[in-house]
């Protein structure tokens, strides 16, 4: 099977089964995992980038859709955090191998977290993270105290809201399972995280989604870990620019050499 043949995981059963959509790159470990940002998906340019660093690297990689995004199955309106994290801890535990390194973007981050903390519970370690631009909270922190008062009782009273995006010509659905579900995986009201692995989170100074000052929260709230922060000062949202790219790849690649 070559790296570029999609693999398929199926995930929950009755009326929550779907099928995820993966690729696999055997090779040296730790096995690098890319985990996706909000409605982005596995071909997105980062993931591409890792994947060819992998490549000239002889690095063992994966990456995959969660369920409502890209060619994985299920509805993007019906996915929680809690659904993306049984999906991405599903795909950890079946091909990341002894302490993989979870690299993930936006709203991966926050799931990426979310991951390390439950894996660390049942005594399964990670290499690190990398974190660019991690949207941890974001539904609650980020996202509901922005909406107009009308938009929150739409969301309440009807059940989800269509939020116009930057990033596509479709709107995103906002439902309501999606914010309630948000309150129950917060994390950085909560305890400190010690997850028992270096991190090294890239953030850019001039993103208009997850403010900087949201990643420094996050490092505040990793005390007992190795934290390296790199801050872009005109970096955007995505951190896809060449030079981003770059040192996204340093990143990675110093945390499976650590």
């Amino acid at each position: 099977m070559s790296p570029d043949d999609l693999q398929f995981l199926d995930i929950g059963s009755g009326a929550e089964s779907r099928r995820i959509a993966l690729k696999t790159r055997e090779g040296l470990a730790p096995v690098v995992i890319w985990l996706g940002g909000f409605r982005s998906d596995m071909e997105a340019s980062k993931a591409q980038a890792i994947y060819a660093w992998a490549a000239a690297q002889g690095r063992a990689f994966v990456r995959f859709d969660y369920s409502g995004h890209g060619v994985s199955g299920g509805r993007f309106a019906d996915g929680t955090i809690s659904r993306w994290l049984e999906e991405a801890l599903a795909v950890i535990l079946a091909h990341g191998g002894d302490a993989p390194v979870l690299v993930g973007s936006s709203m991966g981050g926050w799931i990426s977290l979310l991951a390390a903390r439950a894996l660390k519970s049942k005594g399964n370690l990670l290499s690190g993270l990398v974190l660019i631009a991690p949207a941890t909270d974001f539904t609650q922190a980020l996202m509901w105290p922005a909406f107009p008062e009308a938009v929150r009782r739409q969301i309440v009273e009807q059940g989800s809201w269509n939020l116009p995006s930057a990033y596509s010509d479709d709107p995103t659905p906002i439902t309501l399972g999606l914010i309630e579900d948000g309150r129950k995986n917060l994390l950085l009201d909560g305890p400190p995280l010690v997850l028992g692995c270096p991190v090294h989170i890239l953030q850019g100074m001039k993103d208009p989604d997850v403010p900087w000052r949201h990643a420094l929260r996050l490092v505040e709230h990793l005390p007992g870990d190795e934290v390296v922060t790199t801050l872009v000062n005109d970096g955007d949202h995505r951190l896809s620019r060449p030079q981003d790219i770059e040192r996204l790849v340093a990143a990675v690649e110093g945390i499976t050499q650590s």
